[in-house]
This record gives C-alpha cells, structure tokens and sequence, in this order.
C-alpha cells in the first residue's frame, strides 16, 4: 500500500531539449483510483524551494487500510533537491523517512524511524550527483522541456537509497476525461520504477496537456500483483 514514493512523478538519450521556466506556485489536487473504485486523493502544493505531497486513503479503502502519508521536498534553483521528509501513517505503521542531500560532498543519507518504537530502522546513503532531483522535483522540472513524440530525455533522480538516471520517453497523443475536464495530452512513458531508483517494478505512464501549461492531468501505475493499476487524475487546479 506505500503507493506514495511512486505516486510523486509522480519520472543512452538525446540532449535534453531547450527547456522554459516551469509554474512558480501552485495546488493540484488528483483522485486516486484502484480497482474501479476511488481509493483516495493526492494534494501537491509546490513552489521554487518547496513541494509538498499528501496522500490520503478514502471510503472503504481507508475502511481497509488506512493511510495518511505527508511529504515535503526542499531545493536549491532549479529543483536541486536538498532535503525531504515524509510522516507516514499507514495501518499501524508510523513512521518517518528523512534524506539530506549534500551538494558539496555530492553525497545522500537516508534515515528511517519507527515512531512509535522510538527506534532507526533503517539506515542508507548513496553518491549523487552535484544537482539531483526527488521524484517530485523530477516532475516539475520535466514541466520545463518540450519533446516531441518519439524523444527521449533523463533526469537523475534519487531516494536516498539509491540515485540513477530516469530516462522519459515522449510516446503519443491522447485524449484524457478528467474530473476536471477533457484535455488533449501527450503521454510519456517514465522508467522510473525500472529496479534502479525503485527497487518494485512496474510501468509508470504521465499525460501532460499538450499545451504551454503542460499541466499533468493523469498518472497511471502498473504494478504486479496484488496492487495492479493505480490512476491518479486531476481534479481541480489552483494558481497562486
């Protein structure tokens, strides 16, 4: 059910093409559906230095397994991730992940603690890159570049544990029906959940509107069993 790590898109190439300035600050709020039933809602609240990502479960899901995952992204311009932390309720569980990216020692370290144990239970770190993005910064800094159907471009992405280079692939134009309306849209298919970065495997495929907002109106995951498909899609849009 740790649907959050790879819900944060919700991401041998090209050079990465020319890219624009992304949206300074905003509010998207997404549903979250699986197994043709609304599981939840996605809150990202994001900025030039901040993001933020909620997760909650919802109707007999959250009956289920209830969960209510808070996690917040610090950077440096442009999207240089240096610190994130994520408040995990999930059933029982609560637990905190904290990562602190060093860019002069170009070096990550991860801890995760059992709240209510008071207890580390589990330590890690990885070499990075001198600018490496989390997935949330990933996918606001993609919002700057502009493929074209048939492009590939990277972004080094890491967790923490582990840092790669996730290659996104411009595939095809699609028309998407969102709760907050119809959008003509390209879909990228986004290697990030390839045993690398994210050690489950899976397809993760991202619409964005086919327009100057390159807005991200639907995320889907395909995951093995007993997850399956997870569809994010947005449900309404707040510029500040």
């Amino acid at each position: 059910m740790r649907f959050l790590g790879v819900l944060s898109l919700l991401v041998a190439a090209s050079p990465l093409p020319a890219q624009s300035s992304p949206p300074i600050d905003g509010k998207r709020t997404y549903t979250v559906e699986w197994r043709l039933v609304r599981a939840g809602s996605v809150t990202l609240d994001y900025g030039k230095t901040h993001a933020s990502m909620r997760l909650e479960s919802t109707g007999i899901v959250s009956s289920l397994f209830k969960v209510d995952d808070l996690y917040e992204a610090t950077y440096d311009e442009p999207f240089c991730v240096t610190s994130t932390v994520m408040n995990s309720k999930e059933g029982k569980r609560h637990h905190e992940t904290r990562v602190t990216y060093d860019r002069v020692r170009n070096h990550a370290w991860f801890v995760e603690r059992d709240l209510l144990k008071n207890a580390v239970i589990h330590e890690a770190g990885t070499d990075i890159p001198n600018c490496v993005s989390d997935v949330l910064g990933a996918l606001l800094k993609f919002h700057g570049m502009n493929l074209e159907i048939g492009q590939t471009a990277e972004l080094p992405v890491s967790d923490g544990r582990r840092s790669a280079l996730v290659p996104i692939k411009a595939i095809a134009r699609d028309e998407v029906k969102a709760p907050s309306g119809t959008y003509r849209a390209i879909r990228y298919d986004v290697g990030l959940m390839n045993g690398v970065v994210y050690s489950r495997k899976g397809h993760v495929d991202l619409w964005l509107t086919d327009d100057a907002r390159r807005l991200a109106v639907q995320i889907r995951l395909r995951l093995s069993f007993p997850v399956g498909a997870v569809t994010l899609q947005l449900e309404k849009e707040d510029q500040r």
